[in-house]
């Protein structure tokens, strides 16, 4: 397996969470936090400093070398809220992440990652609904 910087381990959500400077920031990462632990029905790891994950995924590159990810996760930036969806890597053209994309909210996006500034510039159920479509992506 490919050996990653960026490591599971046994830190604090709820602490990491708590240093969240920006209390709005922090409000919006519980909201989150919970709503991804409802999805997809598993508790949140650290991964690394500053991501959370949820549930573990193997992948294996071209060259055979495999590694481990969590399926979906989020981070709490400086800049914007980061949320990690694995299973939109492959899918990103595709007309249901297109449709999605557009009934969203104000956001960026990146090949596995959505950024929004904050929870009321999105479409609370659309985001949801993402967030299972990557999942559903990542059982295929």
């Amino acid at each position: 397996m490919v050996e990653l910087k960026t490591k599971k381990n046994e830190s604090s959500v709820e602490d990491f969470l708590n240093r969240v400077e920006s209390e709005k920031k922090r409000a919006d990462s519980f909201r989150i936090l919970e709503m991804m632990k409802q999805i997809t029905g598993v508790e949140p790891k650290m991964w690394g400093d500053s991501l959370i994950g949820f549930g573990t995924s193997k992948y294996r590159y071209a060259s055979g070398e495999e590694g481990e990810w969590f399926k979906v996760g989020f981070s709490p930036r400086k800049q914007n809220l980061s949320l990690y969806l694995w299973g939109m890597y492959f899918h990103l053209e595709s007309e249901d992440y297109k449709d999605l994309m557009n009934r969203l909210g104000k956001h960026k996006v990146g090949k596995s990652c959505v950024y929004i500034n904050k929870l009321e510039d999105v479409d609370w159920d659309v985001l949801q609904d993402l967030i299972r479509l990557s999942l559903s992506h990542l059982k295929e």
